[in-house]
Formats: structure tokens, sequence, C-alpha cells
């Protein structure tokens, strides 16, 4: 079985985060990290409250076993860890802050450690930034990430598949990023 990092943060579309856990949890372990302030922001996006003990309410709402759930201020978390192994770890959404901090090896959470840890190991790292537009500070952070094999996948919705709602547009972005990582899916109909 695949195991995964997923990391939440205080950006704008935490609905893909959220998507993306969805997914990951039907073939693989995952360890999910989500930054302090983003509890509220998946809370005013999406509906679900994670507030108070949050991966006991995590675990619940997906009523799964093989995800842990880590706060972004423990440091000891296995994740890290390069003696942990994992198949990889996607940061959906991403702020700048989060991959500014990546970009410059400035892990002062467990995110950016985490995010560390896949860099210099040499495993799959995906970040999707979400804000716009991007600054020069922004694009060269992302050039630089870019050259070290780390995927940029910002959240780009697409119209040729004709989405009905918001959802299918959802799906699209997070069948996208999915695909960006090797994972398997059935979220949306492919091209020709």
């Amino acid at each position: 079985m695949k195991k995964f990092v997923l990391a939440i943060t205080g950006a704008s579309g935490s609905v893909f985060g959220v998507r993306v856990l969805e997914e990951l949890l039907k073939t693989a372990e995952v360890h999910l990290l989500i930054s302090s302030n983003t509890l509220t922001i998946i809370r005013d996006e999406t509906g679900l409250d994670w507030s108070g003990d949050t991966e006991k309410t995590v675990r619940e709402h997906f009523t799964a076993e093989r995800l842990f759930f880590y706060e972004d201020t423990f440091m000891a978390a296995p994740v890290a860890s390069g003696s942990f192994k994992t198949d990889g770890m996607l940061v959906v959404p991403c702020s700048m802050k989060t991959l500014s901090g990546i970009a410059h090896g400035y892990a002062n959470n467990l995110i950016g450690r985490t995010a560390d840890v896949m860099i210099k190991e040499g495993r799959p790292l995906l970040l999707s930034p979400r804000e716009m537009p991007f600054s020069a500070i922004h694009l060269e952070n992302m050039l630089k990430l870019a050259r070290l094999g780390v995927k940029i996948a910002p959240p780009v919705p697409a119209f040729y598949h004709k989405p009905r709602d918001l959802d299918a547009m959802v799906d699209f972005i997070v069948g996208k990023i999915l695909d960006s990582f090797g994972v398997e899916h059935e979220l949306f109909k492919r091209w020709g």
C-alpha cells in the first residue's frame, strides 16, 4: 500500500486538499498535516469543522483507519525524519508563505520540515500554489523548486470536459493534481 503525506496550508482552496484526501484514502495510507490557521479556512470554505480534537474528528469524518494526523508544531512526528519511508508529499493548497519556506529551506514547522525531507531524500513533492496573480518573487521561488524536481501544480480549471457544476470543476483540478503525482482516479472524463 502506498504511503503519502498530505499538507493543507492556509490558502484559499482548502476544498482541493479535502478532496485530494478523500481520493488518496481510497487506496493509500495518508499522513495529514494541517497548518495552524487552516482549520478556520476549511470550516469557512467547506463547512467542515475540524477544530478541537482534529485527529479524532477527521478520522470520524473519513472513517479511515489508515489516516494519521499531526499538528504542524509536532516536530517529532515520524514524517519529519528521512528514515520514515513515504511515496511522497502533496501540499494542496500551498500558501505562498509555505512555498517560500520550502524554497529557502526554512523548516520552521512540520510542513516545512517534511517538505525539506522529501527534497533531501529525492522523494516526490507536489505543491499546488493558490495565489493570483503571481509576483516575480512567487515565480522565482516556484522556478527554484521546479529545478529541484518539485512538481508545481496550481489549481487551474479547464472546460473541455464541460463541467456541469462546481463539484465537477473541483474534481477536474484534483484529478489533474493526482495525475501529476501518478495516482489513479476516475474524477473526470479524459480528452479524446
